[in-house]
């Protein structure tokens, strides 16, 4: 399972036209679900990305979690984090999990996060969309529960 994540001011995800999840200070979460992932790699990457210290203390140190410093977070699913751009010009995305086995694991993943006590926003699994985001900082992490990266 990959992640990106970036540390948001605000972001907003629309669905045809509609904001279907919005969060203001927070994490934003792009999230792809690979053919080899399971319950045990959502998880792990729920509580790394819930507790990694991203976030400025009094002393503006990176020190502080997303569940210290108080704020939400917004997960869209996104399949293209599995693409395999090494060979052509065209990605192959055979490591991506099929919406069959991918929809209940981003599903887990989303409930995992709220069981922790943040507030959790979402895009719509499947769904053609138009994600705004204001970076803070900026702070982009990566993250693989394999530990690709």
């Amino acid at each position: 399972m990959r992640a990106v994540v970036q540390r948001v001011s605000e972001a907003r995800v629309r669905v045809d036209s509609e904001v279907v999840g919005e969060i203001r200070a927070g994490l934003l979460v792009f999230l792809g679900i690979g053919r080899e992932d399971a319950e045990k790699d959502v998880d792990f990457l729920a509580e790394k990305i819930s507790n990694l210290r991203i976030f400025a203390d009094e002393a503006q140190k990176m020190n502080l979690s997303l569940l210290d410093a108080g704020g939400a977070m917004l997960v869209v699913s996104q399949f293209t984090l599995h693409g395999d751009c090494r060979k052509g010009r065209r990605p192959a995305f055979i490591a991506a999990a099929p919406p069959g086995q991918a929809e209940p694991l981003y599903e887990r993943f989303i409930a995992h996060a709220e069981k922790l006590g943040l507030r959790v926003a979402a895009g719509r699994f499947g769904a053609m969309m138009e994600v705004e985001l204001v970076n803070d900082g900026p702070v982009t992490m990566l993250l693989d529960s394999k530990g690709a990266f």
